[in-house]
């Protein structure tokens, strides 16, 4: 028989944060899951690679991109992208970090802001159809990024200092932007980066089994599973 909650999800563990700040018609693929405890936050590069390398359906991953635009100002802020949302903080920090003082509330790996992450940002807009999307966040990060030396990361929770341990003159930051700004110039170019979906897979993956085997579905159905 198959279980009905085989992930032991249940209301009362979703945080309140979380149902106050998720928009109506927004989604996004939680970091892990597990019946001990599950981790709420937002993680802005596997949602990326999961729209790039087409993990996720059509339905999903539209989702995720409105998430990121409806929340812009947690999400991107004064410089895209932040790696996570929302920080660890107080309590919950020094259990997970170890009281780490690199990562510090909005900070580093505790939703700091990375400027790497722009290119995937703008590779995945692109496969979306959401071009406008991506060069509002490459002009963004035209304005400051030379200016301020092309550093790793940036603090605080709208990004708009450049991260106090990070290194400048990052070639992962300038490889990024530049790679953002070829793509918008140049957006058929960024179909040799991407996987278009597999809707045969999507089948095997997003229908239910049955007791003889996999339940067959159309191909519609497919693409409309969300797991979100």
């Amino acid at each position: 028989m198959d279980a009905t909650n085989k992930f032991n999800i249940y209301p009362e563990q979703i945080p309140s944060w979380l149902m106050d700040w998720i928009p109506e018609g927004g989604g996004y693929l939680i970091g892990n899951l597990q019946p001990a405890h599950m981790d709420f936050r937002f993680f802005t590069l596997g949602n990326l690679w999961s729209i790039v390398s087409s993990l996720g359906t059509p339905k999903q991953n539209k989702a995720i991109l409105y998430l990121i635009e409806a929340k812009w100002d947690d999400i991107v802020g004064h410089m895209p992208c932040k790696i996570s949302y929302p920080a660890v903080e107080n309590e919950e920090w020094r259990i997970i970090t170890g009281s780490d003082p690199k990562n510090t509330p909005w900070s580093y790996h505790n939703g700091g802001s990375w400027p790497t992450l722009l290119w995937q940002f703008t590779l995945a807009c692109i496969k979306m159809d959401r071009l406008q999307l991506a060069q509002k966040a490459v002009s963004l990060a035209e304005k400051r990024l030379s200016i301020d030396r092309w550093p790793e990361n940036y603090d605080t929770c709208s990004g708009k200092f450049i991260g106090k341990q990070s290194s400048l003159y990052q070639t992962w930051t300038i490889a990024g932007f530049l790679t953002s700004r070829i793509m918008v110039e140049n957006p058929q170019l960024a179909s040799m980066l991407f996987w278009e979906e597999d809707y045969e897979l999507l089948e095997i993956c997003g229908c239910a089994p049955n007791k003889s085997g996999r339940k067959k579905c159309s191909r519609g159905a497919a693409k409309s599973q969300i797991l979100v």
